[in-house]
């Protein structure tokens, strides 16, 4: 386990379990916070050995809450070292809702309210399961600011333009419920299956073979830019490398050979 001040990571079994961990202030984001996430994500990406993530809110009250606007409202009389500290973190930061094509499956486990930012967050992932007593929303119009982090963009993407516009505008929260009927989330679960059902998808994406799951997410993702005979005729490296893979070998043999395969990631 790496516990640092904002956040936990722990590896096991393939699967990295990230926390962010300041439930003091429901898990909001701050500077050093959204960095720590950003290193944790780059290990996700770069480390073979990890084939997924999950990512969650310390305590049961809160995901995310969204950016840390105490935080924010402090640096109006912050000391020239303490914004120097904060440009820092932000330069060395690439945040989750930057990763157009991260390559990895990312799992948001929503244990409380997921706002603003953390909404957010949750819309960068590509699964989502909530505890059914999550409350959703992109309340920034009602602080004077806007769900500047892609939420604008991701929002109408995921659930359409209507339903997007009708939480938009108002800055509402919906329920995790409403979270499902429009779309938005896989599943909603009581409060105590939730981490039991999010661990039920980690075991079905580790019995796929982790190149043919990150070829099917990139072909998936980057086919919605296109129309579908363009998206169809497009060539994905992800798809190639999968071709060439020692696992593309293995599942077949495996199947013939009536044995669960033996995956390898490469």
């Amino acid at each position: 386990m790496i516990t640092t001040p904002t956040t936990t990571l722990v590896v096991e079994h393939h699967v990295a379990w990230i926390t962010l961990n300041r439930p003091d202030s429901l898990n909001a984001l701050n500077p050093e916070l959204r960095w720590q996430l950003s290193q944790h994500l780059d290990e996700v990406e770069t480390n073979d050995d990890i084939w997924l993530a999950v990512i969650t809110g310390a305590g049961d009250k809160a995901f995310c809450a969204g950016a840390d606007l105490k935080a924010r409202a402090l640096l109006k009389t912050a000391s020239r070292a303490q914004l120097d500290e904060v440009k820092a973190y932000e330069a060395a930061t690439r945040h989750i809702i930057e990763r157009w094509q991260f390559p990895k499956p990312l799992i948001a486990m929503v244990n409380g309210y997921a706002l603003g930012g953390g909404l957010e967050v949750a819309m960068a992932c590509d699964l989502i399961i909530a505890a059914d007593h999550a409350t959703f929303g992109l309340p920034e119009p009602t602080r004077g600011l806007i769900a500047g982090s892609a939420g604008v963009h991701r929002l109408p993407r995921q659930i359409g333009l209507k339903p997007a516009m009708g939480y938009l505008l108002t800055g509402r929260h919906f329920s995790a419920q409403r979270a499902y009927e429009l779309g938005l989330i896989n599943e909603v679960v009581p409060k105590a299956q939730l981490r039991a059902t999010v661990q039920g998808y980690v075991d079905d994406i580790l019995r796929c073979a982790p190149l043919a799951v990150r070829a099917t997410k990139a072909c998936a993702m980057q086919g919605l830019d296109h129309p579908l005979p363009a998206a169809f005729e497009k060539t994905y490296p992800e798809e190639l490398l999968r071709r060439k893979s020692a696992d593309a070998l293995e599942g077949p043999r495996a199947f013939a050979e009536k044995r669960a395969p033996v995956w390898q990631g490469r």
